[in-house]
């Protein structure tokens, strides 16, 4: 599958960034969330993991679905989970994280190459195939780096890879809205982006009075909740395609409100 190539490349990306970095690095507080990049990359590491045992040792993905109900119905956080998690295998160094999760990818990418595409495998939602699966990896690994990247000052170099994440951006329209107890209002907004390399990318019925136009790269950054639209130059033709924007959310989970306007940024180092 090339979406797994992509994952692959999103990950080498990040594995650039962070092969510089020394163990109290690894403490920074990032824009997302105050956590930290060592949380950024257990979560990364812990749900790479998850993918392998879904799609071959489906009891071990349920064991940790077990373990990831009760830390939330306990009131707790992603990020007590995933410390937890790494105490108990000893990852207690960023050093260390990072050897695993840099292990842990290159397993992905081994079992995924192999894998049917179209098998299902279950998840923390409705079950899904294997190619969405790697392509949701892909998603979630693009989006938490951006905090890596922003909070290290460093300028992201996106390609063509990038229309898996501006899909799933596009094809959650309706999620966006459901999960926050809206109706998806019709018909859904052409979207016209422009991509790394300078293609054209379009999804839906052209539509002059309900579109968005811009860059793929600032499109993803909104849906995946990484920008704030207003700290973007995408343009947002009409009430339906505006209040989309507003409330983009492409991952699954609970509802999440999107960072103010200033507070996810580069910052100039």
């Amino acid at each position: 599958m090339q979406e797994t190539v992509d994952f692959e490349n999103e990950c080498k990306a990040l594995e650039a960034l962070l092969i510089k970095l020394e163990d109290p690095d690894y403490n920074t507080e990032t824009q997302f969330k105050t956590w930290t990049i060592f949380d950024i990359l257990a979560h990364l590491h812990l749900w790479n993991m998850a993918a392998i045992w879904t799609l071959n040792e489906p009891h071990k993905f349920d064991q940790l679905m077990v373990e990831v109900i009760k830390v939330f119905q306990g009131g707790q956080t992603h990020q007590k989970l995933q410390k937890e998690w790494c105490k108990k295998l000893k990852l207690n160094s960023g050093e260390c994280l990072f050897h695993a999760w840099q292990n842990g990818y290159k397993q992905v990418v081994e079992h995924f190459m192999v894998a049917n595409p179209q098998k299902r495998v279950k998840w923390g939602g409705p079950d899904m195939s294997v190619k969405s699966c790697i392509i949701a990896r892909q998603m979630e690994t693009w989006a938490h780096s951006q905090a890596i990247f922003d909070i290290l000052g460093m300028n992201r170099v996106n390609t063509d890879g990038l229309k898996n994440v501006a899909h799933i951006g596009v094809t959650t329209y309706s999620w966006s809205f459901r999960v926050k107890k809206l109706t998806p209002p019709n018909p859904k907004p052409y979207v016209r982006l422009t991509s790394p390399s300078g293609k054209i990318w379009e999804w839906n019925e052209p539509q002059n009075n309900n579109k968005i136009t811009g860059l793929a790269e600032e499109f993803s950054q909104v849906v995946t909740q990484c920008r704030n639209i207003k700290d973007t130059n995408l343009k947002c033709y009409g009430h339906t395609a505006s209040t989309w924007m507003t409330i983009a959310q492409c991952f699954a989970g609970v509802s999440e409100v999107p960072p103010a306007k200033g507070s996810r940024n580069k910052i100039n180092k």
